[in-house]
């Protein structure tokens, strides 16, 4: 094998290690999720919907998240993002529901955040979109299916339960605010309790943050000990080939 043939391995094996160290903690990451991922009952919840752009090619152009009809939500603000349109739909439930003590026939059905023309959440970018939902119902857990649309027209539907995603984790899993459930261990769990603190509710997004990306960091590490020992490995040889020749 001649010299350049061992170097050019070493470098190939190098750069496949420091791709996979960027890839991993991406796809980590790529999912629309809530945070926190909790709330308690009968409280009105400062919630966070991360949304970040997976394609290479488009840009991030419209979120809307779909409310429950059957525990409904009769509160729901949302904060203004510079460059982003928001709107809270409201229509009728498909059945009478009490809430609190009154039967709602309405309810707010849909958050629906559109950018304005030429801005967008770009590659390796991500947007946090705030809102308050109240009063918390009183049940499990609600799923918050949400659809992603890009600049290029291409739509993801975030709308898998979490039993559907434990009969196939190809699904693109939903967001989930957790109530009286627990929510599940490991890196889909955010451990805080979303409040009517604006601060709180930050703080505890953080932290989910800093859970998740734990685990990325990890793999990115073991990724580039691996392309660093077959940087070594390669140079090593070589030297050998040098030596000889």
């Amino acid at each position: 094998m001649s010299r350049k043939t061992t170097l050019r391995r070493a470098l190939v094996g190098l750069a496949a290690g420091a791709a996979l160290a960027v890839a991993v903690p991406l796809a980590a990451s790529a999912h629309v999720t809530v945070n926190p991922d909790t709330a308690t009952p009968g409280s009105y919840a400062t919630v966070n919907f991360r949304v970040p752009t997976e394609s290479e090619t488009a840009s991030t152009v419209k979120l809307e998240v779909t409310l429950p009809t059957d525990t409904p939500l009769s509160a729901v603000l949302v904060q203004p993002v510079p460059g982003w349109t928001a709107i809270v739909e409201k229509g009728a439930l498909p059945a009478p529901v009490e809430v609190d003590g009154n039967t709602l026939t309405q309810a707010p059905l849909r958050i629906v955040w559109q950018a304005d023309p030429g801005v967008g959440i770009g590659q390796d970018q991500f947007q946090i979109f705030s809102a308050v939902l109240g009063p918390v119902p009183d049940t499990g857990s609600i799923v918050l299916p949400a659809t992603q649309t890009y600049s290029d027209g291409e739509v993801v539907d975030w709308a898998a339960t979490p039993d559907e995603v434990a009969a196939d984790d190809t699904l693109e899993p939903a967001p989930v605010l957790y109530i009286n459930d627990a929510p599940p261990t490991g890196g889909h769990s955010h451990g805080a309790t979303a409040t009517d603190h604006t601060a709180d509710d930050m703080t505890a997004a953080a932290a989910s943050s800093d859970d998740s990306s734990g685990v990325a960091l990890g793999l990115s590490i073991a990724a580039l000990v691996v392309a660093a020992v077959g940087a070594v490995l390669g140079a090593l040889a070589f030297a050998r080939r040098s030596r000889r020749a």
